[in-house]
């Protein structure tokens, strides 16, 4: 107290605060309280004296807020300040901020300020923020909130319980309360589920109908989901959230998951409950949903981590044809990681010199001659070894990387076939390379060939290009003005596949093709004599007419025994290729064929 003040003063400062304040002595208990904190717990004039602090303001329940106070009483801490929810006299819940500062002689003053109109107004804007205004349901925000708190407390429900003890201010206990774990919850300990759902025709309804009609409808799928989720009591026993994350993408949140068994039934009950039609504004409306389920132990995991997971899943329901749910497979999810590693490095691979040309030879039918070689690229994976082309082709051409891709395999087997044009003047051998369509679309390919064929030296006629029946037969526009182009160049044009796709016969007489190669599954009904396939056989019969017929010479693929490559021979057809003759080799073993 400062010099000269008098006592009365301080006295009448603190009765009449408009603060409930209370002096609290070394050992915890009230010592006096002002009238603001008499009128506040409902006390009468010296009701709060000798009680225990802690037990007024509910500090035990926290063992935190309980180790700050007995650190201030015992002068190891300059203060505490903390909120906590108590009931005043007529037993209204209240939010107060506490705050505890030292006074001389051992004691403290406790200082209680009401904040629960300012708590209550940033709850509101709290969940006008974390709530969707269309379907009321929790947000993206909530939802991640919810999902890493659920982790944290299946990963708690795991560890043993603590507990502490000892004597503290107030003869009430320890300085550090007993603490327990969580209580065992229903379902599988430690386990956490997740359906992440998506609307499947949902954007035709809001370009049609109207994004008025269209939030109409979410907010009845929405009210929907959460009857569902809501039978039986299962929301509230299983800590069940249905949240909207945007668009038309919702999610359900099973805190406490009982198993696989349980995220299946539950996505099927979701499925089942969209089936039915909605009634909105006088128009009957039909969506469907595909649904990604994830469940799995909370150990290891992170919010992020499962979201990944289930979109992945949604994903895949997606592609196996919508309305449906489909269950996390880390097999399957390891393929895609896999292809999405492939398809990411082939470019760098490209600049590293990753990629090698094996060649499997075309045989002459009629002599039993090497006529050409067929250019098959290799993928020289530094760490999954040698990949065949069915492994990265098809991302290829999905990322673009097939055009430098291919532009490198068309370079190398140019150079390769010229040099066997110097080993074989008088009756060189082709090369027959494979492009993909996107090669002609994507760049110029007339263009590379011409300069590469320059560069090379190698003669127009002894190159080949082979492109898939589905790619050349819906050739147009583009295209087909560079096949065109190709073949009035004196390249070869080659239908790779042919019998597999659109087989549209008409195309053939108006395309530049050189050569048909048929399929191997064609040539697999040449495999045995003692059980033949008389359609296998009149159907390369035909072809095989047909094209001579149109000037187009036709290569078998896939030959494996010389009995198939006599009945080939028989009935006409020009060369052949497949593991009786040659399995694809390095071009050393090529030059030694020739």
């Amino acid at each position: 107290m400062p010099a000269g003040a008098p006592a009365d003063d301080f006295r009448a400062a603190f009765d009449g605060a408009q603060l409930a304040m209370a002096v609290v002595g070394g050992d915890g208990l009230v010592r006096a309280a002002n009238s603001r904190m008499l009128e506040l717990v409902g006390a009468g004039e010296g009701g709060l004296a000798g009680a225990s602090a802690a037990e007024l303001t509910g500090l035990r329940d926290e063992p935190w807020s309980w180790a700050g106070f007995v650190d201030v009483l015992q002068g190891r801490r300059a203060s505490l300040r903390c909120t906590r929810r108590m009931k005043d006299a007529g037993g209204r819940s209240l939010s107060v901020e506490m705050t505890l500062t030292p006074l001389s002689g051992g004691r403290a003053l406790l200082s209680l300020t009401d904040v629960t109109e300012q708590r209550e107004l940033r709850a509101k804007l709290r969940h006008l923020k974390m709530h969707d205004p269309v379907t009321r349901l929790p947000n993206r925000e909530l939802f991640f909130e919810r999902l890493t708190g659920a982790l944290q407390d299946a990963r708690q429900a795991e560890e043993p319980s603590a507990e502490h003890g000892g004597a503290g201010p107030g003869g009430q206990g320890g300085a550090r309360p007993r603490t327990r774990g969580a209580a065992p919850a229903p379902g599988a300990p430690g386990r956490v589920g997740l359906a992440y759902l998506d609307l499947d025709g949902f954007k035709a309804v809001n370009d049609t109908l109207g994004h008025r009609v269209g939030d109409r409808l979410l907010a009845a799928v929405a009210r929907r989901l959460v009857a569902c989720t809501a039978e039986a009591g299962k929301a509230e026993k299983h800590g069940i959230t249905v949240a909207r994350l945007g668009g038309d993408e919702f999610a359900v949140l099973v805190a406490r998951s009982a198993g696989t068994e349980q995220l299946g039934e539950l996505a099927q009950r979701l499925l089942d409950a969209l089936q039915e039609p909605f009634d909105l504004a006088g128009q009957r409306l039909a969506v469907s949903a595909s649904i990604g389920v994830v469940e799995r132990a909370a150990s290891g995991q992170t919010a992020t981590a499962l979201m990944q997971a289930a979109d992945t899943t949604l994903y895949w329901a997606k592609a196996d044809g919508k309305a449906r749910w489909t269950l996390f497979d880390p097999e399957r999810n390891a393929h895609r990681m896999t292809r999405q590693a492939l398809s990411s490095t082939l470019r760098p691979a490209i600049e590293r010199d990753e990629f090698t040309l094996d060649y499997q030879p075309l045989i002459d039918l009629g002599d039993g001659s090497v006529r050409g070689v067929e250019a098959l690229v290799r993928w020289q994976h530094p760490k999954l070894g040698t990949l065949t082309p069915n492994r990265f082709i098809g991302l290829a051409e999905e990322n673009g990387a097939i055009v430098p891709l291919g532009r490198w395999v068309l370079a190398t087997a140019c150079r390769r076939a010229a040099g066997w044009c110097r080993l074989r003047p008088a009756d060189p051998v082709f090369v027959s390379v494979n492009v993909a369509v996107r090669q002609v679309w994507d760049s110029d390919l007339v263009a590379d060939v011409a300069e590469i064929l320059q560069e090379t030296g190698l003669p127009p006629r002894l190159l080949q290009l082979e492109l898939t029946e589905s790619a050349v037969m819906g050739s147009a526009g583009r295209p087909l003005q560079a096949l065109q182009e190709l073949s009035e160049m004196g390249v070869g044009i080659a239908i790779d596949d042919f019998g597999t796709g659109y087989s549209n016969l008409a195309y053939l007489s108006r395309l530049p093709v050189s050569a048909l190669k048929l399929d191997g599954s064609f040539v697999r009904g040449f495999s045995s004599a003692e059980h033949p396939s008389p359609a296998d056989e009149t159907i390369v019969e035909a072809l095989v007419d047909l094209a001579h017929r149109l000037g187009i010479s036709v290569t078998a693929e896939c030959v494996e025994s010389g009995e198939q490559a006599e009945r080939l021979r028989r009935i006409g057809c020009d060369t052949a290729q497949g593991w009786f003759y040659s399995r694809a080799v390095p071009a050393e073993r090529v030059e030694r064929l020739l």
